[in-house]
């Protein structure tokens, strides 16, 4: 197998699996007096349109369904939302589902009228039956669970629009505290480190080296052993943790490469890498309660995991 042929199957196949699910709602004017203040005043300058989306392995009339049960939630939480097509200016709302197993689990991408992605959350996992059968009580419990959280995902892209600052929304980004990764051969450290540092920050993260002001914490380490016939296994985790101690989960990543294809320069594979990684961390971090909201100093309940699809990577606890 030639390099190129190997860098196409490590991109194809280094995926991550992580867990999944509540925040509070956005407190636009606390502790912001004066111009910021009048500033978020001012009514949202934008319309959100949530299309009936094919992602979302639904019927067209579920998937319409879907689509009028979220924006009834989102209006109910003082967004400006209208099921349906988008007009040329308007921002959208995606909702797809990821299968894994017997369950699937909603994710809500938001982007901007030029399609330009400026959010995303991830809801609670439903089993796939119930999922595929659609009701209007299924899809008005899901819009209700994932409103409270878009609308303070929205007041923090909308605050940062007008202010610069997010934060004036209330709460917040989570502070995420990026630890260089260990163990890789070539450039892969460095390369790792900084392209996570970006994929993190595009989901929504405030990314930073040092501890102080961290609500989480994520660390990558490297493993490289020999798999025979001229192979090498390649085995990336990433363990999230949170202030105070609690260890979150893992994102764990394998393949197997011809040996040395990772000698040198990582170049795109440390940027699918990374992307695959970040979303897998957004979704540990989710489940505890860090997207939206501060975490809380006692951690949720568990909750069982989605029973990965063959050939995929576990997470690790």
């Amino acid at each position: 197998m030639s390099s190129r042929s190997a860098r196409r199957a490590l991109l194809a196949a280094l995926a991550p699996l992580a867990l999944a699910a509540c925040g509070d709602l956005p407190q636009p004017f606390r502790g912001r007096p004066g111009q910021v203040a009048r500033q978020l005043r001012r009514p949202p300058g934008y319309r959100l349109a949530i299309p009936p989306s094919p992602q979302a392995m639904l019927t067209d009339a579920d998937a319409a369904s879907l689509a009028t049960a979220m924006a009834e939630a989102l209006v109910a939480q003082e967004i400006p939302a209208v099921a349906g097509p988008a007009l040329p200016l308007d921002w959208q709302l995606v909702v797809g589902v990821e299968r894994e197993g017997a369950v699937v689990t909603p994710r809500f991408a938001v982007t901007s009228g030029d399609g330009v992605a400026l959010g995303m959350l991830v809801g609670r996992p439903v089993p796939a039956r119930e999922w595929a059968d659609g009701n209007a009580q299924l899809f008005a419990r899901i819009a209700g669970e994932a409103a409270p959280r878009l609308a303070d995902l929205l007041s923090r892209i909308e605050a940062q629009a007008r202010t610069g600052d997010e934060r004036a929304a209330g709460s917040g980004a989570p502070v995420m505290r990026l630890l260089p990764v260990r163990g890789a051969p070539g450039d892969g450290n460095r390369s790792l480190t900084a392209k996570m540092k970006d994929s993190l920050a595009a989901l929504g993260f405030q990314v930073q080296d040092q501890a102080a002001g961290a609500d989480f914490a994520v660390s990558g380490e490297v493993t490289m052993a020999p798999a025979g016939r001229g192979m090498q296994r390649v085995e990336i985790v990433w363990t999230v943790s949170r202030r105070d101690g609690q260890d979150l989960g893992r994102v764990a990543q394998l393949n197997e490469v011809p040996a040395g294809t990772l000698n040198g320069l990582w170049g795109d594979v440390a940027f699918v890498v990374a992307e695959e990684a970040a979303g897998g961390v957004r979704d540990v971090v989710f489940n505890a309660g860090g997207i939206g909201a501060r975490p809380a100093a006692a951690p949720p309940p568990a909750s069982a995991p989605a029973a990965p699809p063959a050939g995929s990577a576990r997470p690790r606890r």
